[in-house]
């Protein structure tokens, strides 16, 4: 599933290829899809009005939208897109050949389409009249500006391991399995400590290596390990950066002690028994 990094990279690139272009057509699948919004009701709503900016909250990619017919702010809706496990949101020209599992596409007023493409369809697309409701909050605290205090408050006080705290998008919203697993291993911590037996300083190490790790792997487009592209199809480049992530029986890049992988509430989990304790 795409995380913060790749989630950033897909927002910022649709930014800056459609913003203040207007959404002319709309079309939606007519297959069985986790759409959170009725496909006609989005493709009505959604149809004459201008994008006025994207962007990335938590694991959902937010679209700030225009009312219709209108140019300018305020946004009056948004489009909320979460891209699942195999979801790919790209910016393309109208002539391009339409990519194997395409279940919406949005024309644009430039010529371009926004096209949501998703293998095994559990991607998610809503649209919030902000009239009636409430602007998209993500459920937990932005890993890239929470600061030292408030971090340790949400795993000071927790049972559970640290590696599973981390994954849990109630508190931190947008860490996945890929940045949880090099953010504990550039801390030096053992993904299966308890998070309440972790000292104040390795807590606020494990912020700091989070936060770098994040902003390392949006510079370089995020991690392909699978199904990832950015908003031009293009695949991101941190993943020949993981230190542990998939590594399994790979010598440690620091201490060349083999990799090793466990599994840690239900999800794979990497780690080096000799740099991390």
């Amino acid at each position: 599933m795409p995380e913060l990094p790749e989630v950033e990279t897909v927002a910022r690139g649709v930014d800056q290829h459609l913003r203040g272009d207007r959404i002319v057509r709309v079309w939606l699948t007519d297959l069985p899809q986790p759409f959170k919004t009725p496909p006609a009701r989005m493709g009505k709503v959604l149809a004459g009005r201008a994008i006025l900016a994207v962007h990335r909250t938590g694991k959902h990619i937010v679209f700030e939208l225009s009312a219709p017919g209108e140019k300018s702010a305020p946004a009056t809706a948004q489009w909320i897109v979460h891209l699942g496990m195999t979801g790919r949101l790209l910016v393309a020209e109208s002539e391009q050949p339409l990519a194997p599992h395409t279940h919406a596409r949005l024309g644009m007023a430039s010529g371009r389409e926004l096209r949501f493409v998703d293998p095994r369809r559990f991607g998610r697309l809503q649209f919030l009249d902000l009239g009636r409701t409430q602007p998209f909050q993500a459920p937990g605290a932005e890993p890239l500006t929470i600061g030292a205090q408030p971090f340790a408050a949400l795993f000071g006080g927790r049972k559970t391991a640290i590696k599973a705290a981390l994954l849990n998008q109630t508190l931190l919203s947008g860490v996945g399995n890929i940045y949880a697993d090099e953010s504990l291993f550039r801390a030096g911590i053992r993904p299966s400590r308890r998070a309440n037996r972790l000292t104040g300083a390795e807590l606020e190490r494990l912020r700091q290596a989070l936060r770098q790790i994040l902003k390392r792997a949006i510079r370089l487009g995020g991690s392909s390990v699978s199904d990832y592209v950015d908003a031009d199809g293009e695949r991101g480049f941190f993943q020949l950066e993981h230190c542990v992530y998939q590594r399994t029986g790979q010598p440690c890049r620091h201490c060349q002690t083999p990799i090793r992988r466990i599994l840690l509430a239900g999800r794979g989990t990497h780690y080096c028994p000799k740099c991390q304790h």
